[in-house]
């Protein structure tokens, strides 16, 4: 919906370091290596789905065995999901699938984050000739963005004060082209670092996010975990 993001550096003050936030694994925390070292362990979780045999932790390393057990606990039901809101459920989670594989995070947290940002996908960025743009997260163009970017209004909590402004945001091609570019932005951003391979803790997950920054909105992080819980609604 694109009322709350922000991919600015935090205020000084409200978010800790990169260096200060614990790693969600025991992986080497340095820059540049700490996305080299989680891709991998991310490529021996894949081959392990899917030629491994359950059982076999001898064949992980601990790091991924322990994301593979995350991932096998979520299993969300979307049972909680509005009914006006399965269709888009069901468009985006072969890509939210695709893209919690490469976070270490169960799917449901991926597609609870895109119905937050885009409501439910009823509220899209469009480019200037009213097409769509297929920004589910509400990721700005910065400087460092060499694609294509959309204007959009959007609102921004600056010192605690509720702020409307005009900014541009990344377009894309299609929807895989978005989850994509999100998950590269959360595994290679050290200020996401602490979201990567929580598996199915929407708190964990949420709350990374906010410490990161990636919304100006004070309570974003209840509001992501809130949503993610629908999908979590089981019969007890």
């Amino acid at each position: 919906m694109f009322t709350q993001r922000s991919e600015g550096w935090p205020a000084v003050g409200s978010v800790p370091s990169a260096d200060a936030v614990a790693l969600p694994l025991d992986l080497p925390s340095g820059g540049a290596g700490f996305s080299e070292q989680f891709a991998g362990v991310r490529a021996e979780v894949e081959r392990f789905i899917a030629d491994g045999e359950p059982g076999s932790a001898q064949s992980l390393s601990p790091e991924a065995w322990r994301v593979r057990q995350q991932l096998g606990a979520g299993g969300a039901d979307f049972s909680g999901v509005p009914q006006d809101a399965r269709a888009f459920v069901d468009e985006m989670l072969p890509h939210a699938q695709a893209a919690a594989a490469r976070l270490g995070v169960t799917p449901d947290l991926v597609l609870a984050h895109a119905a937050l940002e885009s409501g439910w996908g009823r509220k899209p960025l469009t480019r200037a000739d009213g097409s769509n743009g297929h920004n589910l997260f509400g990721i700005k163009a910065d400087a460092r963005w060499r694609g294509e970017a959309a204007a959009a209004l959007t609102t921004e909590f600056v010192g605690g004060r509720r702020q409307s402004r005009v900014e541009s945001f990344r377009a894309y091609p299609d929807y895989r082209a978005a989850f994509d570019d999100y998950a590269d932005l959360l595994a290679s951003n050290p200020r996401y670092r602490a979201a990567l391979g929580v598996g199915s803790d929407a708190r964990a997950f949420a709350d990374a996010l906010a410490r990161g920054g990636y919304a100006t909105d004070p309570g974003y992080a209840g509001k992501l975990a809130g949503l993610a819980e629908q999908f979590r609604k089981r019969a007890r």
